[in-house]
């Protein structure tokens, strides 16, 4: 990790453990060297921060395309590996640069709902996720946070001390779908898109807070 970034990830999980009691389960699951598309759930402003400081690599994020026009603000978030795309995260530009923070080795976060829940459950994923997974080739490490809505929800001027745990699940490869999306027509290209997300959110959903899945 950079100093500045290392830094960070120590302030903000002593943060995180006073204020938050956190709780991280599955971090063995994580590999530890390669690409790796982590894929959240989201929630709350909390949980990109919530991700990095319990991943012990270093890692990008996205953030929208929007923020990066305030100069201070946009400096500190490229600092720490963010990359500006849309709200869907289709948009050439920000998916060639996750591509190419696929390409060097370093993890990227992904948000499959594309934006926070209003009322804590899980949203339809969304195509820009599947995407850049079959594009890069990546594994995919579902996560699923508890306890950030209720910490930082919406409607939320501050955020509550709330517990909050950061569950990993096991890291799942789309190579036969990866496989089938190689020179077939758009449609069915479109198709597999869709397929991957909607496989990465079912993995989110059912993972618990102990580490294990519950499939409904």
């Amino acid at each position: 990790m950079k100093l500045h970034y290392r830094f960070s990830w120590y302030v903000l999980r002593a943060i995180f453990t006073v204020y938050f009691r956190w709780r991280v389960v599955g971090v063995e699951r994580i590999p530890m060297d390669g690409p790796v598309v982590f894929a959240s759930n989201h929630a709350s402003f909390l949980d990109p921060p919530l991700i990095g400081a319990s991943v012990p690599r270093e890692a990008s994020f996205l953030a929208r395309e929007s923020l990066f026009r305030f100069p201070l603000l946009g400096a500190v978030i490229r600092s720490i590996n963010a990359v500006p795309v849309d709200r869907d995260g289709k948009s050439p530009r920000g998916l060639k640069a996750i591509l190419d923070r696929l390409s060097t080795g370093m993890p990227v976060v992904l948000f499959p709902e594309g934006t926070r829940t209003r009322d804590g459950r899980l949203l339809p994923a969304r195509s820009g996720v599947g995407l850049a997974v079959v594009k890069s080739g990546a594994p995919v490490v579902p996560i699923r946070i508890f306890g950030s809505f209720e910490s930082y929800s919406r409607k939320m001027w501050f955020p509550r001390p709330c517990k909050i745990s950061v569950v990993y699940g096991d890291p799942i490869d789309f190579g036969s779908l990866l496989e089938e999306a190689k020179g077939k027509d758009k449609a069915r290209t479109k198709q597999i898109y869709s397929e991957v997300s909607d496989r990465i959110m079912n993995a989110i959903g059912e993972l618990r807070p102990d580490g294990s899945y519950s499939v409904s």
